[in-house]
């Protein structure tokens, strides 16, 4: 079998779901990156930057290829939400959410490793959370232990209990890939999922 000419600069089981909605065979790459924020980096940028950065990484090994890079964080008010990694931080950020809006600011990347170019967005994508009590939120981090989600929490899963409403243009943002997005960069450089599906199916 060929190897596929998409390949997914993420090891992430989430992302590799959405993208399995488009595009039907793939490759999954890890990007080795330094995640650190540069010095008076805002989240926006940092996240356009780490997509990139995370698209090119794997070019080396994928010289013919696009590339898809992603990265998310999730921010309140001018506060970076990292991934809890703790059940007692998770506790505390939804804590500290609750009652508040919250945006997820996806960084979306798509990287031709033939031709050097690339193109790339952030999408924005709001959450705004009931007022939650402490019950609440502790069962909800002891269920579903999302410890390794920016804003502790699993969107697909049972933490849709946890929203008042959401806000935005694409539901696939929240999970960490924005699809609409994504196609609109594929047509651009003539990549059209419909029908590459079409002749692989």
């Amino acid at each position: 079998m060929k190897t596929p000419n998409i390949v997914l600069a993420s090891t992430s089981p989430y992302r590799r779901a959405l993208l399995q909605k488009v595009i039907p065979e793939f490759a999954v790459a890890a990007p080795e990156v330094d995640e650190t924020a540069q010095p008076n980096e805002s989240p926006q940028q940092l996240v356009e930057r780490l997509a990139q950065a995370k698209a090119r990484a794997v070019g080396a090994a994928f010289p013919q290829h696009y590339i898809i890079g992603s990265d998310q964080v999730a921010v309140v008010g001018e506060q970076i939400l990292g991934k809890p990694g703790t059940t007692e931080n998770a506790i505390q950020q939804l804590q500290q959410m609750r009652g508040k809006t919250v945006t997820f600011l996806t960084g979306l990347a798509l990287y031709d490793s033939a031709q050097n170019r690339i193109q790339s967005v952030v999408e924005p994508f709001a959450v705004t959370l009931r007022d939650l009590t402490d019950a609440e939120i502790a069962t909800y981090v002891a269920l579903e232990q999302p410890l390794n989600c920016a804003g502790s929490f699993k969107s697909e899963g049972l933490g849709i209990c946890l929203f008042e409403h959401l806000r935005g243009d694409d539901p696939n943002a929240l999970v960490g890939l924005p699809l609409i997005q994504l196609v609109r960069m594929l047509a651009r450089w003539e990549y059209n999922p419909l029908l590459m599906n079409s002749v692989v199916r």
